[in-house]
């Protein structure tokens, strides 16, 4: 169900046990032959997959479409919001969720930018909100293992424009995939323990702009794209998604006791 296709009176009709799910993801650019609106169309397209798979058991919220991109402002059309904007809005959203009754969120996260900011809101949202369950997922990281099935660039090759985001939008819009520019990423390696990938991560944290990761913008390698992996990919997010919909109906409601 699509939270801004019911009216007030269907909203406020349903089960509020059911889990709400918002989308964060982001508008940047994704090098020579992605648009920069792909994380948000990433994000949409496992959102209607998962809708149709389970669309009476899950609320979806409009998308948080522009995210945390700093580190993208180095390349044209990149729209960024910083820390404290993009989480007051999220929060704010996540807030009127909560006054309406409903206690499950999920936020399902698109953009690697995100993700640092989206456990603050996470742990934020849960200590003022005591009965709530507020969870947060990215979408590489709730089907890993599945995911590393899939992959054939090894590591390094699944971070940004890479492998699977452009077999994604092979899949999900390919006449917005630019194939004569396809070109393998510039990535820059720095020492093992800070080099990784999105299903490769590092194991310490050390910032570096994306150009400074990659002059050309691409972190992987997508000439090993396709839209038949791009569909794979998303029955295995979409699948590890539901489950995890699932899961949060099984959460017991928590009664809140001031210590």
């Amino acid at each position: 169900m699509y939270w801004d296709q019911l009216t007030s009176g269907q909203l406020a009709e349903l089960d509020k046990q059911t889990p709400v799910l918002l989308n964060i993801a982001a508008i940047e650019q994704h090098g020579a032959h992605l648009p920069v609106a792909t994380d948000r169309m990433i994000g949409e397209y496992f959102s209607s997959l998962l809708n149709e798979e389970i669309g009476d058991k899950v609320l979806i919220l409009p998308i948080a479409a522009v995210g945390c991109s700093d580190h993208h402002m180095g390349f044209c059309g990149t729209l960024t919001l910083s820390h404290a904007t993009f989480s007051t809005v999220v929060k704010e959203i996540i807030q009127s969720v909560l006054n309406h009754g409903f206690y499950n969120i999920i936020l399902l996260n698109s953009h690697g930018g995100n993700q640092g900011i989206m456990q603050v809101i996470i742990e934020q949202l849960g200590y003022a909100n005591p009965s709530a369950h507020i969870l947060g997922a990215s979408w590489w990281n709730v089907a890993k293992e599945e995911l590393l099935k899939i992959t054939e660039t090894g590591p390094g090759g699944t971070g940004h424009a890479c492998e699977f985001e452009t077999s994604l939008m092979k899949a999900i819009a390919p006449h917005l995939v630019h194939e004569s520019l396809i070109k393998q990423g510039s990535n820059v390696w720095a020492f093992p323990s800070v080099d990784g990938d999105l299903l490769t991560g590092p194991r310490i944290s050390f910032y570096r702009t994306m150009k400074e990761l990659t002059p050309n913008g691409v972190y992987g390698n997508p000439t090993k794209a396709s839209a038949e992996k791009g569909i794979r990919i998303g029955q295995c997010v979409t699948a590890a998604l539901k489950q995890l919909v699932m899961n949060v109906y099984q959460i017991k409601v928590r009664k809140y006791i001031e210590s």
